[in-house]
């Protein structure tokens, strides 16, 4: 009777073991690899994305993808960049490091960033399922300095139209005009334009007395 117990009992812990092996190997297949701080970037500026496989190991057959939400920023097969699948909007514009994938570096490198890359990205390596997410913000962006010029007469009030105009700010920037002491000038609201890279133009336009020595600051 002791005997039949004792062997019950090895049963019993022999299966808890093997389930808990079991359980433990099929959660470290799916685990995320690192997770890291944010990366920061400013508009037009090349980023890199680290994504770093550890343990080591090469990766350079595999089949990899970076993701952000649901559009493919790269995917690699055979050995080389699987251009068809990228979004469009990334086109031209990602590459990996070929040489370090032998080491397990899955890095993406982005060129030419833009406000609308912003967001979550998502590097996995199919076959290993390892996967890692890194965050990318893209910051506000100062323009060019501003331009003063003159833009006509304005012959009813016997004054000049002075232009502003100043490109490349994010967000949208405000302008304000200013005498020489320091005094606000009442101006009508700005004209602004969003280019095709997200930046912002603006110009605006105020009446002032003609004076001699008489000097603006937009």
């Amino acid at each position: 009777m002791e005997g039949l117990f004792l062997r019950f009992l090895l049963r019993t812990i022999t299966s808890l073991v093997f389930c808990l092996l079991l359980t433990h190997c099929s959660r470290g297949q799916s685990e995320s690899v690192d997770s890291l701080q944010p990366i920061v970037a400013r508009v037009g500026d090349d980023v890199v994305l680290p994504c770093q496989i550890k343990p080591s190991l090469d990766v350079s057959a595999a089949t990899l993808e970076w993701k952000r939400s649901n559009l493919f920023v790269l995917v690699w097969r055979t050995g080389a960049d699987f251009k068809r699948q990228k979004d469009p909007s990334y086109r031209g514009r990602t590459s990996l490091f070929p040489d370090e994938l032998k080491h397990g570096n899955v890095s993406l490198k982005l060129s030419d960033v833009k406000l609308s890359d912003k967001g979550m990205y998502r590097c996995y390596v199919v076959e290993k399922n390892r996967e890692m997410f890194v965050e990318l913000v893209v910051v506000s962006v100062p323009g060019c300095s501003p331009v003063i010029s003159l833009s006509r007469m304005d012959r009813d009030r016997g004054g000049v139209v002075l232009q502003c105009e100043s490109r490349g700010w994010y967000p949208e920037p405000e302008v304000l005009w200013l005498d020489a002491e320091g005094n606000l000038l009442s101006a009508g609201p700005p004209e602004t334009v969003r280019g095709p890279d997200d930046l912002y133009t603006v110009s605006s336009r105020v009446t002032v007395d003609k004076r001699h020595n008489n000097s603006f600051t937009c």
